[in-house]
């Protein structure tokens, strides 16, 4: 898939990794719809990137409200053949913690958000992509998700965020293969500790502690750098079922 192409519905897509690939795509002729639950950001960013770019606040876990902004953005966009998902919470927390075991509650919601959110955008997107006009090998769309290094090696503290990307991890394969018949690719980013807004509120020694941990390069990873592999894979048609790690080849601690 050619990138100025691309007609993109992007999760999460109002700042950070997914605002990266929206920039990437609105840069090189595509057209984005930008998914995310912070109304104020989405609007900002949507402005920012132009005529060819919507925002629908949608909050990922509603099958409702996804299946209706999917075809909304569809319509607004004269298309759609890329689903990213970028949407996730952190949902940080011991099992036992000082105050008592975490409550279920934060566990089932960042479940819900990180891979259930992802499946239900997912699917409504390859609902509407199968009926595309086949490109070259019969190609529909691309889905490509959104998981961490944490879904290998995770921290202490990170039981519910680690399930969650695990989960993503562990879909990718078989919907890969149910989805080839559609000609729809699907593959999965692994990131390791990339600058985000989350990033930002750290402290200056927190975020030095962590850019010397990875190998090389000693830094944390740039969104654009997240948004490349993106681009990497929607141009390169062999790239499916896989799950790509991005991390300069770091393996996080227990804690």
């Amino acid at each position: 898939m050619q990138l100025d192409q691309v007609k993109a519905v992007i999760t999460g897509g109002a700042s950070g990794l997914g605002h990266a690939v929206a920039q990437l795509v609105v840069a090189q002729g595509g057209k984005v719809a930008l998914f995310d639950v912070n109304e104020e950001k989405g609007q900002a960013a949507a402005k920012e990137l132009g005529a060819a770019s919507h925002f629908f606040k949608t909050d990922v876990t509603s099958e409702a409200a996804v299946t209706a902004n999917i075809a909304a953005a569809r319509e607004a966009m004269g298309g759609l053949n890329l689903v990213m998902n970028c949407a996730g919470i952190l949902g940080a927390g011991r099992v036992l913690g000082k105050t008592g075991p975490m409550p279920l509650a934060t566990f089932a919601t960042t479940v819900m958000v990180n891979l259930v959110g992802s499946f239900n955008v997912a699917k409504a997107g390859a609902a509407l992509m199968q009926g595309n006009a086949p490109g070259e090998d019969g190609e529909r769309g691309v889905i490509v998700n959104t998981a961490s290094v944490a879904a290998y090696e995770g921290q202490i503290g990170q039981a519910a965020y680690s399930a969650s990307k695990g989960g993503i991890v562990g879909m990718t394969l078989p919907m890969a293969r149910e989805l080839a018949r559609f000609g729809i690719r699907v593959a999965t980013i692994a990131p390791g500790v990339f600058w985000t807004p989350m990033v930002d509120g750290m402290p200056p020694q927190v975020q030095e502690a962590l850019s010397a941990s990875i190998p090389f390069p000693s830094r944390l990873g740039k969104p654009e750098e997240f948004a490349q592999t993106v681009a990497f894979i929607l141009t390169n048609r062999y790239v499916n079922g896989e799950v790509i790690r991005l991390d300069g080849a770091v393996r996080l601690a227990a804690k």
